[in-house]
């Protein structure tokens, strides 16, 4: 199909044609808009189509936008939900080991060795004692130094104790904390599938507005044959209005010529029935014209 009307197929129609045109040329013409008419009307009928194809597939493309942003939209709700859930299990594990460390201050558990690097140590010394030789001065101060270690593992152990659950509360910050994490992967998760449905709703926004595009241009490729084959249509009526006429000015010009025989007939007839009552003889072609005219 052509993109556009070649103007040379058109059949046109002056005010001249139509006044001083024949019977027998307006015939010819009349057929010849009648077939361009019908032609135009088949392009404009095939372009609707096209047009109405490509708006059909426009729809298709909106539909197609419309379902990626609904499931974008889904998905970023659930991304809401889980960053919520995240962010309220990471400030719970924040608290729970600020407790930790609230109670390791207060019980000075950061500083100081632990209870297996001072028994470690307790163990070592008491095996120089007792296998090294030692004066009585280095022995006293050995002896002082094993005295002080088992008193701070007993301050140690003591503080301990006191801690009660504490490795309980570091564990639960710790699951805590995990469980956060999780939260915080489906956020990931969730956030590039959205951005995904995000993408594949602007493409096909694109590609909608790309069909649309056409299907307006074979719009307007619709109309300009529909307006060409409106207006052969509007000649071929002008055209048989025409003939119309022109047929009723024959038929009148007959009549006339009917009427102006029948009255000459009328006046012979009566010249006729006066010559008979004046005695003169008939004829049979004579009494034929006087019962034609009802004189006899």
């Amino acid at each position: 199909m052509s993109d556009s009307i070649e103007s040379s197929d058109n059949v046109e129609l002056t005010d001249d044609e139509l006044e001083t045109n024949n019977k027998g040329q307006l015939i010819k013409k009349a057929g010849q808009l009648r077939d361009r008419r019908n032609e135009l009307n088949q392009l404009a009928s095939e372009r609707a189509s096209k047009r109405d194809e490509l708006n059909a597939k426009t729809r298709e493309k909106v539909d197609e936008a419309q379902e990626h942003r609904e499931k974008r939209d889904e998905l970023n709700e659930q991304v809401q939900e889980h960053k919520e859930k995240r962010n309220e299990l990471n400030a719970k594990a924040n608290e729970l080991f600020d407790k930790v460390d609230d109670r390791k201050d207060d019980l000075e558990l950061s500083e100081g060795k632990s209870v297996d690097d001072l028994e470690s140590e307790i163990e070592d010394l008491e095996f120089k004692q007792q296998t090294e030789v030692l004066s009585t001065e280095d022995e006293r101060e050995l002896i002082e130094e094993i005295e002080e270690k088992r008193e701070q593992l007993a301050e140690r152990k003591e503080k301990l104790d006191q801690s009660g659950d504490l490795e309980a509360v570091k564990e639960k910050a710790q699951e805590v904390r995990a469980e956060a994490s999780e939260h915080h992967q489906k956020v990931t998760e969730l956030a590039d599938k959205a951005q995904e449905h995000h993408n594949q709703m602007i493409e096909a926004y694109r590609e909608a507005d790309e069909i649309r595009d056409d299907a307006d241009e074979w719009h307007e490729k619709f109309v300009e044959a529909q307006e060409a084959a409106d207006q052969h249509h509007d000649d071929f009526v002008r055209v048989q209005k025409r003939l119309r006429e022109l047929d009723k000015e024959e038929e009148d010009e007959k009549q006339e010529a009917r009427e102006a025989k029948e009255e000459e007939a009328r006046e012979e007839a009566e010249e006729i029935y006066e010559a008979f009552q004046n005695g003169e003889t008939l004829d049979t072609e004579d009494l034929m014209k006087l019962q034609k005219t009802g004189l006899l």
